[in-house]
């Protein structure tokens, strides 16, 4: 049965070898990317049929009205690929003064969820993309009050939005699932190119365990749970992701940026 798959940072990289894949079987894709030239061109690369969504996540309230588009066009939403992600950029400090990394990583994945889950059902998948590089969260530097080098922010939005979807499992034991996933270290995307100066590893990699997490059975009763591509098995996150009051207290502040910042 064809389903219906949104995938965020869809117009390179592993969202779009992705798309690809789950295109070619036939299944219906929500293209996300912030410009709208290369949500064009990914759209001929990926064929099949697809359909085009712009908005640049740095800004909570773009992600409001791409959550507001989303829900006018399409009743059903079968999976949530929450894919898009940054390591570097020239200005890594918002217009509300928050770290971008924990922005485009962490809040606006979190605050597109929770306003598409209305379209999702019990069998839905929402796959959030972790990373083997995770460190305890600093909340004053998720609120933007400490300034954090790049591998800091980035390791430390991929441990919060690993926090958030463990607990996200936790308030939907109905479903849909909810899923961590390190797609695998150092693939060959823009964000490692640029990143780390290193031409990286297949991007096959990555697009496969996201291809598997979306449609395979192994990961309909894995809510909770993450899966590390590297080791290819299911494993724990960082030992703080497993700490229930390290947890709450990540995930609360999440909730309280992301009201202030969409008068939720």
């Amino acid at each position: 049965m064809s389903k219906t798959i949104l995938i965020t940072g869809s117009t390179d990289g592993i969202g779009l070898e992705t798309a690809k894949r789950l295109a070619a079987e036939g299944h219906s894709i929500l293209l996300h990317g912030r410009s709208r030239e290369k949500l064009d061109l990914a759209a001929k690369a990926v064929g099949g049929k697809t359909q085009c969504y712009s908005a640049d996540l740095s800004d909570l309230t773009n992600v409001e009205a791409l959550a507001a588009e989303i829900s006018k066009n399409h009743q059903h939403l079968d999976v949530l690929i929450n894919n898009a992600g940054v390591f570097k950029a020239p200005n890594a400090v918002t217009k509300d003064g928050l770290d971008l990394r924990f922005v485009v990583n962490t809040l606006a994945p979190y605050a597109l969820t929770q306003r598409l889950l209305p379209l999702m059902d019990g069998k839905g998948r929402i796959i959030n993309l972790s990373s083997a590089a995770q460190a305890s969260v600093n909340v004053d530097a998720l609120k933007g009050g400490v300034s954090l080098d790049d591998m800091s922010a980035y390791a430390q939005s991929k441990l919060a939005i690993t926090m958030w979807s463990i607990d996200q499992a936790r308030r939907l034991p109905d479903g849909p699932v909810v899923l961590a996933v390190n797609p695998g270290s150092l693939l060959a995307s823009k964000m490692v190119k640029q990143g780390f100066g290193v031409e990286g590893n297949d991007l096959a990699i990555g697009a496969e365990i996201l291809r598997r997490a979306a449609l395979d059975e192994q990961f309909a009763a894995a809510s909770g749970q993450y899966f590390d591509n590297d080791a290819g098995r299911f494993a724990h996150p960082h030992a703080d992701a497993r700490d229930p009051a390290k947890v709450k207290d990540v995930v609360e502040t999440i909730e309280q940026i992301v009201a202030s910042l969409t008068k939720a």
